[in-house]
């Protein structure tokens, strides 16, 4: 099976790094898991012994025959042939309560921070990614790799637990650095959709000032961006990434008043 470049796989072959899914992931007997991109289904038969049922999404369509191959003689397995961003996973019954997976690299970003409300029943995420990804999940503030994507991710969860993988657990190995995290859902602000619109304008402009940032990103006027921010004790040219994520919240409440 050759693997297809434009669709950002790299196949999981060493079966050394279960152990470390196994203890990141804690698999129990009446868990539901969801997998997306289950590839050559090494990771989903795993999983299959481990737990009550594993949703497995894969976009391509090829694999088909060769997950059924592998997953023979297991019945709690559902494999579903389709594209995880477009899906309505949400709808998956009975609904899943983690996310155990090695991603796409092309598309695992979005996948993840839109899983927070997308599929509602998941509380916890073990999750396949590239490293600078991984790092970028839970960045400090003022740090390169800190920005909406860390801001977003720290106000749904908190990380439980990280792993860098060598590359030459895949095939074909990818050109770039691997890690497992895992992380658990905390409560997040009611008010997300206009958090995140505040936070995608703040640091849209990265270079500009927070308040002239916000301002051309529609969210609001220069002067009351200002203002909120001196609510918040911060400078006026104070820029996004010495933010941390509940300031944010602060700073669309304020902003709202």
């Amino acid at each position: 099976m050759i693997p297809k470049r434009r669709l950002g796989q790299h196949f999981l072959v060493d079966h050394n790094v279960l152990g470390v899914v196994g203890r990141l992931a804690r698999p129990a007997a009446g868990d539901v898991v969801l997998e997306i991109g289950p590839g050559l289904g090494v990771m989903t038969r795993y999983l299959a012994e481990r737990v009550a049922l594993v949703h497995a999404i894969e976009l391509d369509g090829t694999l088909e025959g060769r997950l059924a191959a592998e997953l023979d003689g297991l019945d709690n397995v559902r494999v579903t042939i389709g594209d995880a961003l477009q899906l309505d996973l949400g709808q998956l019954a009975p609904a899943p309560g983690k996310l155990v997976a090695n991603l796409p690299y092309n598309v695992a970003t979005p996948l993840v921070v839109e899983s927070f409300e997308r599929v509602p029943t998941l509380d916890s995420w073990c999750v396949m990614v590239q490293r600078e990804v991984a790092d970028r999940f839970f960045a400090q503030p003022s740090t390169k790799a800190y920005g909406a994507v860390s801001v977003v991710v720290r106000l749904h969860a908190r990380r439980t637990g990280f792993h860098p993988v060598s590359r030459h657990v895949f095939r074909p190995p990818p050109n770039v650095e691997s890690a497992l995290v895992a992380f658990e859902r905390i409560s997040a602000p009611a008010r997300m959709p206009e958090i995140r619109r505040v936070v995608s304008a703040a640091f849209a402009h990265r270079r500009k000032t927070l308040a002239n940032a916000l301002a051309l990103g529609g969210v609001a006027r220069r002067e009351d961006a200002v203002s909120a921010l001196a609510e918040l004790g911060c400078d006026a040219n104070v820029r996004a990434e010495a933010l941390e994520p509940e300031e944010f919240v602060a700073l669309e409440e304020s902003l709202r008043r």
